[in-house]
């Protein structure tokens, strides 16, 4: 069984998706049976809706309520290739205001030279923005994309930088 519920943020709703053991599965800014359906399809189990998840949803509206910790705290389960563990462990890594390159963040790998493959595996993230792939950025310090759009991005970022004002940016 995999528990979900949507939480309301500044930026727009934000769908959490957790296994039985409490780890995070999928989270990003969109309904939570649309997460479900990127799973793998053998991590596709039973989806329940519920309105909160604990220390999850705690620790989430933690950061958004200006702990910027808070995400560092949450267990996440996603599988992939090596690198791409590599990867989103480098970007775990990287403290909450501060940003790196791709080519910056493919150098904390056993693969220093696969930028590309950093880059790839940022937009194979499914637990945004547990996994801060928003604080990757292009060699000239350009956004570059973002699965959810980049007016989340930027207002993760400057939220991060402890700019964020002013009404949701999709509204």
């Amino acid at each position: 069984m995999i528990e979900a519920c949507t939480l309301s943020t500044p930026t727009g709703p934000l769908s959490v998706l957790v296994n039985t053991d409490g780890a995070v599965v999928a989270a990003g800014f969109t309904e939570p049976e649309q997460l479900h359906a990127r799973l793998a399809p053998e991590r596709q189990q039973e989806l329940v809706l519920r309105a909160e998840l604990g220390k999850t949803s705690r620790l989430i509206d933690d950061y958004f309520n200006g702990t910027l910790d808070a995400l560092d705290h949450i267990t996440v389960d996603q599988p992939g290739t090596a690198l791409q563990q590599e990867v989103w462990a480098g970007l775990r890594a990287i403290p909450a205001g501060e940003t790196r390159t791709y080519t910056k963040l493919a150098a904390t790998t056993s693969k220093p030279r696969a930028i590309r493959a950093a880059g790839t595996a940022c937009g194979r993230n499914l637990v945004a923005p547990i996994v801060p792939c928003h604080r990757a950025l292009r060699l000239d310090g350009t956004l570059g994309g973002y699965y959810y759009g980049l007016e989340v991005k930027r207002w993760l970022l400057d939220h991060e930088a402890g700019a964020s004002s002013g009404p949701d940016p999709r509204s």
